[in-house]
């Protein structure tokens, strides 16, 4: 009997049957364009079948040279190109898996000069005006992915994926924003969605009957002028019409405002559109965005949201996310915390995806953690990401290992993270770590600080130190008035601000302490109808775009960002982050200043310059947020013992709080022993 019937339940769709009612859902992974690429994508794609996942769905491919992503991007138009996927598909059957090709064209988000559209239309989030495609380069369009279709099929695939969501190529043609044309392709609604119905049905007519044909659809652009939910309605009978065997759901369009995929929009946010959709066709319809737990994807099941649950980052984190949830094991699950940090913004930066929880993934034929040939006794002194990142796998190897930590819990920066409004995601991970390292028998000792004395006298085979860091005091005359705090005091509860607060230092620490400080209440980032009303989305979904006019929640207190570099504020932040951030502030009032030269604290408050003007901000409170050092008092002690200890984490590498690095730091030292 599973513990979760609905998700495992079997789903027939006629010409075959899906084991279950996952779908991982797409992702680009870099891998598509790297040397030895394909080979390390049929190994990732390999494990997550083995694990269980019952329908893969590629990352986007061109269908055309117009279509790639940038000059160097992925396409499938030849049987070159067949030869190179045959080895994913080949690693998938056979463990038993199915996996589906998404054809994917960029149109005007694609990154280099030769992008088209319907019309020349540029999208704000890119430096190159599209071309407008003339009706006859629309009909080769439809051609180019018919014919990516046929060759996705002859390289092995179970079917395809239209991508029609996320304001892509076909996405544009739908929404009169971007579409402004005047012939058969553009105008009314019947004609804007000619284009979509039109390769879903000379798709179907050339693959055939039994090879499934998804279509992903926008059901919110989440833009102005964007289609409306009626219109994707009616888009999605059509397409059922035409021969669709299942609606994938995309929500937003990249250059939206409203965030839809990162840790503070709440879980299966997007649900009550999905079940519109549900009720107005007869197919399978998936669905999406922000479910990344068995219990939450079961739920919605339940609840007839939709037919299947598309999860695609929590197969990043965690490969066997449904073995461990059939086995009744959903706690030892690494969920997914919606950070992005190795993910999209890898994808964004040209790096190789992976994740911020698991660095192996996408890295599995280069960071295996094989069963040790000879134990060794390792002591590690730290318990935060780097700590807790090796001590686990080098335990999963076989060492015998001890953990040690001053602090009375587990989880360093992520037990100040998971206090931060809207990423109360990251207490998943220190719920991973605590129930794993259990299990694999490394002995935990929190509330007990260790000097070199203690580690020498252990005779350890090996030393791992990951103290992290410690914040940077603020070198300014009257760094000691009472008024002047740590973040830490604030975020640990042994200050609670004044009602004016001056926050020195606006990297992430500073960004995370304004939205603690200025949330009102108690944290609401899982009240669906609070996020959208906060972000301008409509209660039910009407309107362009289905936007609304956003409704900010009042703040707690006045608070001034301020930061030393004349560059924008937080344009360190994550690239798909950090504008979610400095919105979210901007919303509160919160008043972010960069050009700022400190001279001194005194009963007046913070005395600065601003971009060369002298001032006094009359604060209750001045949070320093000013930069780490790493906190390395141990290591050197054991070093002038003659010891050799091993570095990592904040320790290692202080320059800003990092737990993608730190996790990394860990498990590839654990690797090496």
């Amino acid at each position: 009997m599973s513990h979760y019937p609905r998700l495992f339940a079997p789903l027939d769709l006629g010409f075959t049957a899906l084991p279950n009612r996952v779908v991982m859902g797409s992702m680009h992974l870099g891998l598509e364009e790297a040397p030895g690429g394909f080979e390390r994508m049929a190994a990732f794609y390999a494990e997550r079948a083995r694990g269980g996942v019952g329908l893969i769905v590629t990352g986007g491919i061109a269908p055309n040279a117009d279509g790639r992503h940038a000059p160097e991007g992925a396409t499938m138009t030849s049987l070159e190109d067949v030869a190179d996927h045959r080895l994913v598909t080949r690693a998938v059957h056979d463990e038993g898996g199915r996996i589906v090709l998404q054809i994917l064209h960029f149109g005007r988000y694609a990154d280099h000069p030769d992008l088209v559209a319907p019309s020349a239309v540029q999208a704000p989030i890119n430096r190159h005006v599209p071309r407008a495609l003339t009706s006859a380069e629309v009909e080769q369009t439809i051609e180019d992915f018919v014919t990516a279709a046929e060759l996705g099929r002859v390289a092995g695939y179970d079917g395809v994926e239209i991508m029609g969501s996320e304001g892509y190529l076909i996405n544009t043609f739908l929404a009169a924003r971007t579409n402004h044309r005047t012939d058969e392709w553009g105008g009314d609604v019947e004609r804007r969605q000619r284009f979509a119905v039109e390769i879903m049905r000379r798709t179907r007519e050339r693959v055939g009957d039994d090879f499934i044909v998804s279509f992903r659809l926008s059901l919110l652009d989440l833009v102005e002028g964007g289609s409306t939910t009626e219109d994707n309605l009616r888009l999605a009978k059509e397409l059922e019409a035409a021969g669709a065997t299942m609606i994938n759901t995309g929500i937003g369009w990249h250059e939206s405002r409203v965030p839809t995929i990162a840790t503070s929009v709440p879980r299966a946010a997007f649900a009550g559109v999905t079940a519109r959709l549900k009720q107005s066709v007869g197919i399978p319809v998936v669905a999406s965005n922000r479910i990344n737990t068995p219990d939450v994807a079961e739920q919605l099941l339940a609840d007839s949201v939709g037919d299947l649950i598309s999860m695609a980052r929590p197969f990043l984190a965690d490969p066997d996310f449904l073995a461990k949830a059939r086995d009744g094991r959903a706690d030892r699950i690494n969920s997914c915390i919606g950070c992005n940090q190795a993910c999209i913004d890898h994808t964004l930066g040209g790096q190789i995806t992976s994740c911020l929880v698991n660095p192996r993934a996408c890295h599995e034929t280069l960071l295996q953690l094989s069963p040790v040939r000879r134990r060794k006794r390792i002591g590690v002194i730290g318990a935060g990401p780097a700590g807790m990142g090796f001590a686990l796998a080098a335990a999963q190897r076989g060492h015998q290992v001890e953990l040690f930590d001053a602090a009375g819990t587990l989880g360093g920066q992520f037990d100040l993270a998971r206090r931060i409004p809207g990423k109360e995601e990251f207490a998943e991970t220190l719920r991973y770590f605590r129930t794993e390292l259990d299990a694999h028998g490394v002995d935990v000792k929190l509330g007990q600080r260790v000097a070199a004395d203690d580690i020498a006298a252990a005779a350890y085979d090996e030393v791992v130190v990951a103290t992290g860091i410690t914040p940077r005091a603020l070198g300014l005359e009257g760094a000691d008035h009472p008024t002047v705090v740590s973040y830490l005091d604030v975020l640990q509860g042994r200050c609670v601000p004044g009602r004016t607060v001056a926050i020195i230092g606006a990297g992430g620490i500073g960004f995370d302490v304004a939205e603690f400080i200025t949330q009102q209440g108690p944290t609401t980032s899982q009240d669906v109808a609070s996020f959208n009303r906060r972000w301008g989305i409509h209660p039910d979904y009407d309107g362009d775009g289905g936007l609304a006019e956003p409704t900010p929640e009042p703040a707690a207190r006045k608070v001034y960002l301020l930061q030393r570099k004349k560059a924008k504020v937080g344009a360190g932040l994550g690239l798909t982050t950090g504008w979610i951030h400095r919105a979210e502030l901007a919303s509160r009032g919160v008043q972010m200043i960069a050009d700022v030269r400190y001279l001194k604290v005194d009963d007046d408050g913070l005395h600065v310059e601003i971009a060369g003007e002298p001032s006094t901000l009359a604060v209750d409170t001045i949070v320093v947020c000013a930069g780490q050092e790493p906190s390395r008092g141990v290591y050197d002690a054991l070093v002038e013992k003659g010891l050799e200890p091993h570095l990592i984490g904040g320790a290692r590498v202080a320059a800003e709080l990092d737990a993608k690095r730190a996790i990394r730091h860990g498990v590839e030292l654990a690797a090496s022993l």
